[in-house]
Formats: C-alpha cells, structure tokens, sequence
C-alpha cells in the first residue's frame, strides 16, 4: 500500500484522509480511493471505458471516467441518507482504464467484454464509468457469463432498443436490443425508468414491450415520487439479479447538461439520487453510469451528479450491520 494517509476501517483501506490531505489534493482515483494494485482483495471495483465512438449526436463521453473522478473529490465516507459506510463494509477501489479501440466499435466491444471478465475474476461486482451507452453491451455480457440472464433497470431519457443507426447494429442507442436478442437479460424482470421526449413512431415502444422491457415515463415520475418508482422496480425485479445501467441525461438538462442527446423535462438529481436508495437489499450485481460530456458541462454540475450517482450505488451495494 502506497505511503499515502489513509482512512483504514476494519481492514478495508478507503479514502485518502482528507484532514491530511485536501480533497483538491492527492490521487484522481475515484472519490480518492485505492487502486486495484493498492489491496489484496477486492468486493468492488469501479473502472472506466473511455470509449464514444458509438454516438449518434455530440461526442465526447471518452472523457467522462476522467471527468467524474475529478467531480468525485468531495465525497466523504459516510452516507448518512442510507446510514451506511461504504468504504468502511466493503473493500472498493479504482481499477483504472479499459484501453479500447476508438476507431472500430466490434473491437473495442470485445475488448470491453474481455476487459471486464477478467475484471470479475478478481472483484465480486464491477461499477463501470462511461463513455457512451454501446459499453452497456458487452458489460452485460460478461455480468451474464458469471451470473446468467439478468433484470436490468434502466434510467435514461431514452429507450436504447432501437435496432441499427445508418445501418450499424452496435451504438449507444441499441445495446439492449442487442442484450435482450443474445440472451443476456431476463425479459421478465426488465424496466426503464424516466424516459421521455419524442420518439420515430409508436412502434418503438411495442418493440420495446416484445423485448421484455416495461416503461415508467419521465411524465409519471411527479405522480410516483422516489418510493412509487422504487415499488415499480422491486415488483418488477423480485428477486434477481440485477444489473443497473444509468445514462446521465435521465436528469433534466437543468441538472446534468454535460451530455451527448440532453432531453427536456427529466428526473432532478434529489429524485435519482432517492430512488437509487431504494436498491439496497436488491440482489444488485453490478452497474454502470454512462454519457458524462465534460465538454458541455459547466462547473462540474454533471460530472458531481454522477458521482453522487456511483456514491448511491456503491452505498446500495454495502453489506449492511443486520443482512
């Protein structure tokens, strides 16, 4: 372990101790975390794919898993909107970049794939950091390999089910059409959660229905609040495994406008944040939070919500003191 001082709870080495060491100081891990090669073992790990060729609009979620590093320096060790240390029940740390293909999507998906199966041979769960939303493709197939067809809960303005964009079968607005074809995802167990704006026709929502997806619209979440959405995902989900994919323009442009297709009339950041919650004691294997634009995002606003977005996460994924 590096000579870095070091907040040690219960044999987990965790955050850099920030009455030492000044949050704007110190290593740009994740909320200033231990790498991978810091520990002997790891319960999660959080890596980031740099990788944007799959856009259909603004580009510039390559420099997302950066951006949200930076954006997660004031991250702090206890959550006390979950009452959960989640540095301090599990051992988390920074695995570093995928290094992938930026001119050719089929290889950088294997690439990705290849890159998180040997990722799960050493941590048990995997929070990934994009990039653009094709990553979510071959994430799910390695979670799949290791824990079969899994429910997956989707926060995104859209539906990513489309089937091929100028003839391409692989970019962000198509990977769990690809995931539900292949066999990946449970269709039983499958929603969308704050999907809004236009859309080609109506058939994109009864072929989003024949691939085993329900919908909860942006337009119902003032009516559902945090805990109706939560009640919708856990009757939907019950008891399986779980892979949770966030794209970051599910939040209104007002609160995360660093992203590639922004759409008006979305989640808040409170709002996201209070459903995410709702996910401890879900059988969650894993997730990602992709679409961070750093490029269009003015003072880190997007880049802080998804950090707090993965802070929730890796809360929700922290044993707690009666499980």
């Amino acid at each position: 372990m590096s000579s870095v001082p070091r907040i040690v709870q219960d044999g987990r080495v965790g955050q850099v101790d920030a009455t030492v060491v000044p949050r704007f100081a110190g290593p740009a891990t994740f909320a200033r975390l231990p790498r991978i090669d810091e520990v002997s073992d790891v319960d999660v790990a959080i890596i980031g794919v740099p990788f944007d060729a799959g856009v259909s609009y603004r580009p510039g979620a390559r420099f997302g898993p950066a951006h949200v590093r930076e954006s997660s320096r004031l991250l702090r060790p206890y959550n006390p909107a979950a009452d959960v240390s989640p540095f301090a029940s599990q051992q988390v740390v920074d695995a570093g970049d995928l290094a992938v293909n930026p001119f050719s999507l089929d290889e950088a998906i294997t690439q990705v794939e290849a890159g998180a199966r040997a990722m799960l041979e050493r941590a048990g769960r995997l929070v990934s950091i994009g990039g653009d939303h094709t990553i979510a493709l071959p994430l799910l197939r390695a979670v799949a390999a290791k824990h079969g067809p899994v429910a997956v809960v989707h926060f995104d303005a859209h539906l990513d089910t489309w089937d091929t964009y100028f003839g391409a079968s692989h970019t962000h607005g198509t990977p769990f059409r690809r995931a539900s074809e292949e066999g990946l995802i449970d269709t039983s167990g499958c929603l969308h959660v704050g999907t809004r704006g236009p859309l080609y026709s109506s058939r994109d929502l009864h072929e989003d229905r024949e691939l085993g997806f329900h919908v909860v619209p942006s337009v119902e979440i003032d009516d559902l609040g945090a805990r109706g959405i939560v009640e919708r995902i856990r009757d939907r989900v019950g008891d399986r495994p779980v892979y949770l994919s966030i794209d970051i323009d599910v939040l209104d442009p007002a609160f995360a406008p660093g992203t590639g297709t922004p759409e008006a009339g979305g989640m808040t950041s409170r709002e996201l944040l209070a459903t995410l919650r709702g996910f401890a004691g879900l059988n969650l294997v894993g997730a990602d939070v992709v679409e961070v634009a750093p490029a269009y995002d003015h003072a880190e606003i997007t880049g802080i919500a998804a950090a707090h977005t993965i802070y929730e996460i890796l809360s929700a994924l922290a044993p707690r003191k009666d499980s």
